[in-house]
């Protein structure tokens, strides 16, 4: 990682840390705190980790925040993310040449493939310094604590190179890694991924199965690992494609992988396929913890290093985090990919505040009827894309996807409970609001054609006469919450409204943002009770007043996309439409513990203050960084 080190020098992109600061908690804290900072912050090298629990200096540096910005990721991929679409576009163009020139174009165009084939070579710096049997110990490592609920230290920042059964299938995948042991870590692939296929495939002919983490080297490895390729794509063939040169790979000593011969560390070991251990809690992507839950165990059979190794790791949690730049590089990137599947797909946008499975905007247009709901389907069955839970499509003349007061307008000029479609279907693994394990509801939302004039003011006609509809009538949010309550009140529901904050006030439909009090599983069964009030009330949210700052829209998104299951939480009465998007109570509608949210830990942030570093209060407050519930007082002002 030396030369990306001096690349980001160069470019102003890097702060060195030489205060001694702890691998719990302190470091990750602190590079947390830096990623939220206004385009990113700066990477950051730790020079000096500590362990302080166990008395340990070490000699390995923690290189963190490699991804943090919109230029960062640009250096480490060479180029801007839309000449590497452009480049896997015009490799989807099959259409066979017509002529001598357009032969030789097309020649020229796939020559690049070239570089997809990995070189190997016999030596490797990262194998320079070995340990094997007793001498493996993975605590000489300066492996982080992130979050302090976390069962133990975890690499996140590994790549993690398998291959199928009989070898001719190869992966690169980027997961967490649990330290269960001096010598041994927990897998944390999920059922849809490639690993756990090969995984499969081993435990059904009795056989261990070979994995090698990586650590360290150029930092596009990590970032190909989570690239969503096709099934079966080797990923480093991804880095030899955006590189323009051929990866060069070493054997492993002790397993027969390879793996990128300029890493800074090497992993190597086997994983018995009839063993499992519980693995977790984690503070994860989605700003919760997972539960515990039985993984693979890799028992390791030989590190190596360089002379000089470098530790790189990242945090995950609530946003923003590094994963928000990585997840544009992604985006961008395979966009063309997409629209082989999607016909009619313009563009698209994963906000990172929907913790991009949770919610995406898509850019369409429409050529029949039905065409968005169509695409909806097509995302819910393609690849990773099938994780995605809310999906909001738009017409080709909506704003920019990234523009999101005025697509929020459009948005709300377009919306009628018509044009809702609820359904079911495959999760990530990670979403906690699903009654199921990786199986839960999902929403689309049609909002590509304008509504009847009546509704809108506009001379357009609507494409659907039923959405006429009576036109809305704003009154103030003091005024909204008094009736709200007043006809809750009146069913004697046991939460009380304690706030209300409309958005979008100058469209169409505005959102109302419904901070209640109390515990009632059955709010949405009287949510018939607000239909009195459909003149002014169309959109309702109903979050917990205690945990949400409702003037606070950014968090607000990720509170909400996170914790709703469409098929339970949705409730859909003639022209309206209400959310539960409150913590859940184990309960029959959901037989799963709630996670506790990944928060930072007040007496770390202050030992970083007295070390000196500043920290903002307003960050703290704004990206809900610590644990500090909101009061409806506060939230008042």
């Amino acid at each position: 990682m030396e030369k990306t080190i001096e690349l980001f020098t160069q470019h102003d992109e890097l702060t060195i840390i030489d205060t001694p600061l702890d691998i719990h908690l302190e470091i990750p804290h602190l590079a947390y705190i830096e990623v939220k900072k206004p385009g990113g912050g700066k990477a950051m090298l730790f020079t000096k980790p500590v362990d302080r629990a166990s008395g340990v200096e070490f000699d390995i540096p923690v290189f963190m925040n490699v991804f943090g910005s919109f230029k960062r990721t640009e250096l480490i991929a060479t180029q801007p993310p839309e000449s590497i679409a452009a480049l896997i576009k015009s490799l989807l163009n099959l259409a066979p040449p017509k002529g001598f020139k357009a032969m030789l174009s097309a020649l020229k165009r796939y020559s690049i493939l070239r570089f997809t084939l990995p070189k190997l070579v016999r030596h490797s710096s990262a194998q320079a310094v070995r340990y094997m049997g007793d001498n493996i110990d993975l605590y000489k490592l300066p492996i982080l604590t992130t979050w302090k609920h976390d069962s133990a230290p975890f690499i996140t920042m590994g790549q993690v190179y398998t291959q199928s059964l009989d070898g001719k299938r190869k992966n690169l995948g980027l997961y967490r890694l649990q330290v269960h042991g001096k010598s041994t870590l927990g897998l944390h692939w999920q059922i849809h991924k490639d690993s756990t296929h090969f995984f499969h495939e081993y435990k059904k002919a009795g056989q261990k199965m070979p994995v090698t983490i990586a650590l360290g080297g150029d930092p596009l490895y990590t970032w190909c690992g989570q690239a969503p390729l096709p099934h079966g794509i080797y990923e480093i063939m991804l880095y030899g494609l955006i590189k323009r040169k051929r990866p060069r790979l070493v054997r492993c000593l002790t397993n027969p992988l390879s793996v990128p011969a300029d890493v800074d560390i090497i992993i190597e070991g086997f994983v018995d396929t009839s063993k499992m251990l519980d693995e977790g809690p984690f503070g994860d992507h989605t700003g919760f913890y997972t539960p515990i839950e039985p993984y693979p165990v890799l028992e390791i059979t030989a590190i190596t290093h360089k002379s000089r190794p470098i530790y790189p790791a990242t945090v995950v949690g609530k946003p923003p985090l590094e994963d928000k730049y990585m997840g544009h590089l992604t985006e961008r990137v395979f966009l063309p990919l997409l629209q082989t599947s999607a016909h009619g797909l313009l563009d698209y946008n994963m906000p990172e505040n929907g913790v991009f499975h949770n919610l995406i905007l898509a850019k369409i247009a429409p050529q029949y009827p039905g065409h968005a709901k169509q695409i909806m389907h097509a995302f819910w069955g393609v690849g990773q894309m099938s994780f995605v839970k809310h999906a909001i499509f738009v017409g080709e003349d909506a704003p920019e996807l990234t523009d999101y007061p005025n697509l929020l307008c459009y948005i709300l000029n377009r919306f009628s409970t018509r044009r809702i479609l609820i359904s079911e279907g495959v999760c990530d693994a990670l979403d906690h609001a699903s009654p199921e394990y990786a199986y839960g509801g999902k929403l689309g939302l049609d909002a590509t054609a304008p509504l009847d004039s009546h509704t809108q003011g506009q001379t357009t006609q609507s494409q659907n006469p039923k959405d006429s509809r009576a036109p809305f009538q704003l009154i103030s949010d003091e005024a909204l919450l008094v009736a709200i309550r007043n006809a809750l009140d009146s069913r004697a529901v046991r939460v009380r409204a304690v706030l209300v904050r409309q958005y979008g006030t100058e469209c169409a439909t505005p959102i109302a943002v419904i901070g209640v009090d109390g515990v009632d599983s059955g709010l949405l069964d009287n949510a018939s009770a607000l239909g009195a009030l459909a003149d002014h009330l169309r959109i309702g949210v109903f979050v917990d007043v205690q945990k949400n700052d409702l003037d606070n829209p950014y968090m607000l998104v990720w509170r909400v996309v996170n914790n709703i299951d469409a098929k339970r939480d949705v409730r859909v009465l003639g022209e309206q439409v209400f959310i539960d998007a409150r913590d859940k109570l184990e309960s029959a509608t959901h037989p799963r513990a709630w996670p506790m949210e990944t928060d930072c830990s007040p007496e770390v942030i202050q030992a970083l203050r007295e070390k000196g570093f500043a920290i903002e209060e307003q960050m703290l407050h704004d990206f809900h960084i610590c644990h500090s519930p909101t009061t409806p007082e506060s939230n008042a002002r």
